[in-house]
């Protein structure tokens, strides 16, 4: 929801995890794969124009999203450090850096917020042609997240409590390399500061961006949300209207003591770095 909230400032799009456009808007062997806008992403006039713009002459969507897919291979959580290091400057960069300013082109938008949630893609910003990276750290309760990730869904699989803990723990600890790497381009936020103050949550943000637009989010926490053309994402990127951002806390009862105690065990070192109590 963070991003479509911003994406309501002019001047700002939001795109969702733009990394898996070619996976599930192209091949469509992903999940997940509408567009914001209800659209199929090929049948979607915006993603359409992106989507050829990004297309070298003469090789099908097809050939090219295969590619594409393949290159990301090498830029997974686990290679942020590797990129830091020493970042390419072929094959999945340039795509990521085209498509940044097809959107830019498409959009009309100065900001584009990409909300992949790969901190490897995160760290290639500093070294795509043209393209200026902000860094939003967003930190959940990995116990809240484990509740997510055991609840069936639709347009996604299902995670063990244990699994989604060692992936949370991998994904926090690749964010917190790229913001010690652009310490003054980086904010860490936690969830529960953003839904309990999100007027002054989304304000901190947009001083991070240098952008100058009006708050969306009124006083009572209420935002009026649009359209959007974000590429895949949690389902409520579809609503519309008057929206209040509030917090989820149906996890503290529903999520089983067992995966509560382990997944508990597990985040122990990060908990306390995050604020989070080790008895909720």
């Amino acid at each position: 929801m963070l991003g479509n909230v911003l994406a309501e400032v002019p001047g700002i799009v939001h795109v969702g995890e733009l990394r898996f456009l070619w996976l599930n808007g192209v091949l469509g062997t992903g999940s997940n794969g509408r567009c914001g806008c209800g659209l199929g992403h090929r049948e979607c006039p915006f993603w359409s124009e992106v989507l050829e713009e990004v297309r070298p002459p003469g090789t099908s969507l097809e050939r090219h999203a295969a590619d594409v897919v393949a290159w990301q291979d090498a830029y997974r959580t686990r290679h942020t450090w590797r990129v830091l290091r020493d970042p390419p400057r072929d094959g999945w960069p340039d795509v990521l850096a085209a498509t940044y300013r097809a959107i830019a082109r498409v959009s009309g938008a100065r900001v584009i917020v990409d909300s992949s949630k790969f901190a490897s893609d995160a760290a290639l910003l500093a070294s795509l042609p043209g393209v200026e990276g902000s860094y939003v750290h967003l930190i959940r309760d990995p116990r809240a997240v484990a509740w997510s990730w055991l609840r069936p869904k639709a347009y996604t699989g299902r995670r063990s409590a244990l699994n989604s803990t060692w992936h949370w723990t991998g994904f926090n600890l690749a964010a917190e390399a790229v913001g010690r790497a652009h310490r003054d381009r980086s904010l860490h936020m936690r969830y529960e500061a953003l839904v309990r103050s999100p007027r002054a949550a989304v304000g901190t943000i947009l001083d991070l961006l240098g952008h100058e637009g009006r708050n969306p989010v009124a006083a009572d926490g209420t935002v009026e949300l649009g359209g959007n053309h974000t590429v895949t994402g949690n389902p409520d990127r579809f609503g519309r209207g008057r929206t209040r951002i509030e917090e989820d806390r149906r996890w503290q009862a529903a999520l089983p003591r067992p995966q509560r105690s382990a997944t508990t065990l597990m985040a122990l070192p990060l908990l306390h770095r995050y604020g989070y109590e080790k008895r909720v």
